[in-house]
């Protein structure tokens, strides 16, 4: 379990996570409702698409297996009676030439009847999903104000970098969504969606394309070793497909947005969302070959055989010899988004390279995990970054006006909060670090106090 349950009415309801791209006949994906005084299964959402193809994998068990998962966090609305499910990608991530169809609620929103368990609507964030470009994070239950109307809203970012704005009631989008043509797949026994879908607003919160003539590098050197790498790979903007001769994922599979989620600032109507801009390189490797390059792959490559298909694959960052990213800066972003207009009110760099091995302090801006809050005076929180810092921004202009340092990552989301109504207010972050972010590990609570 990578998330927490959450509760409705009488009801925990929980989500399931497992192994990426390890088999097609992984765990069936399946959301379950129990209990809270008895522990008694009330109801079980299996994510198999309604009408399911006779060519699908078959079940095994009470439930169809390799569907979509939900590893992310839950969200609910009792006055609605609704809960509203992120969903990962159908197995596995890369190659879908085995589904048939069980992909129908892959990478989407889904609000379920908490009273039954039924489907109540869906959207789609990718279609056909080849980048493991799941939904990472927790539909935020917002209102948004137009025309001096209250809307009730859910709020989605996904790793693509878009943030899809649904009526909560229909999930119908608030800001109209193009079906825009792509790049096709080259991969035997693989078929590609036609289009997928682009928000009109907000736009996208990362770039999409990386192409050799904007490869970076500190010096001509590292940034000559970057352009050369990306001509040889498939590298036609976002959505390109997984290939045999290796494809740029970009953004890679951290995103864009990623658990950290988003805050909301009710008062301002303003949504703040924290980014990566990390390129990954994805390679497909035909069956019979598989075995021979996991014995000889490097170990900062990651390997995977998804057995059942007829490919195996490996990911890694799209890194110079240098170990930074082969993309320009910044590698991690702040932004602040207008819900009524969709506009973008201000965007930073988030983090800087003081605490990695090539200590860059810089504002570049870095990879990074954990979610921001914003408080009634106007601050926004987050620590997230990979250096060892909780920073204070100020929501209206983006301006930096405080860090704390930290003994350890701050990969977490902070919280606030006072011990009495006229009390001190403070703000505490869990600072542990992330293991394969590597990031600075520890086991500290850290607790600030705000000035008076």
């Amino acid at each position: 379990m990578t998330s927490p349950p959450t509760v409705i009415h009488d009801l925990i309801v929980v989500g399931s996570a497992i192994s990426d791209n390890q088999r097609v006949d992984a765990p069936g994906g399946v959301v379950r409702a129990f209990e809270v005084r008895t522990g008694e299964l009330r109801w079980s959402w299996d994510t198999a698409p309604p009408d399911l193809s006779p060519e699908a994998p078959q079940e095994k068990s009470t439930y169809h297996l390799g569907t979509a998962n939900a590893w992310s966090i839950l969200s609910v609305d009792p006055e609605r009676d609704l809960v509203f499910v992120p969903t990962g990608n159908t197995s596995p991530d890369f190659y879908g030439g085995e589904r048939h169809g069980l992909d129908f609620y892959s990478s989407s929103v889904v609000a379920l009847r908490a009273s039954s368990g039924e489907v109540v609507w869906h959207f789609q964030t990718v279609h056909h999903d080849l980048w493991d470009y799941d939904v990472p994070a927790q539909p935020a239950l917002i209102t948004l104000r137009r025309g001096g109307v209250d809307i009730p809203a859910v709020a989605q970012i996904t790793k693509v970098g878009h943030l899809f704005l649904l009526h909560r009631e229909t999930g119908e989008p608030l800001f109209p969504v193009e079906e825009r043509a792509v790049p096709q797949t080259t991969v035997p026994g693989e078929q590609t969606s036609p289009t997928q879908p682009f928000p009109t607003a907000p736009s996208a919160l990362v770039p999409h394309a990386l192409t050799p003539d904007n490869a970076w590098g500190l010096t001509f050197w590292d940034r000559g070793r970057c352009r050369k790498r990306i001509a040889a790979l498939r590298s036609e903007g976002v959505f390109t497909p997984p290939s045999l001769e290796g494809t740029v994922m970009f953004p890679g599979n951290i995103g864009g947005g990623n658990w950290s989620g988003v805050a909301f600032e009710p008062e301002r109507g303003l949504l703040l969302v924290n980014t990566n801009n990390l390129p990954f390189v994805v390679r497909l490797i035909p069956r019979e070959r598989y075995e021979a390059e996991r014995r000889a792959v490097k170990p900062s490559v990651e390997i995977a055989p998804q057995t059942g298909t007829p490919y195996g694959m490996t990911r890694e960052p799209l890194l110079s010899p240098f170990g930074l990213p082969c993309n320009p800066p910044p590698w991690g972003k702040l932004a602040a988004i207008e819900l009524a207009t969709g506009k973008i009110r201000w965007e930073i760099p988030l983090g800087t390279g003081r605490d990695r091995p090539i200590p860059i302090p810089l504002r570049l801006g870095t990879p990074n995990f954990g979610g921001a809050i914003t408080t009634a005076g106007g601050l926004v929180f987050i620590g997230a970054a990979m250096d060892n810092y909780l920073r204070a921004f100020d929501v209206d202009t983006g301006e930096e006006l405080w860090k704390g340092r930290l003994p350890a990552g701050g990969q977490a989301m902070p919280l606030t909060y006072r011990l009495h109504e006229n009390g001190k207010q403070y703000v505490v972050i869990a600072a542990g670090g992330h293991g394969r972010m590597g990031t600075t590990v520890g086991d500290s609570v850290v607790a600030f106090a705000l000035p008076d």
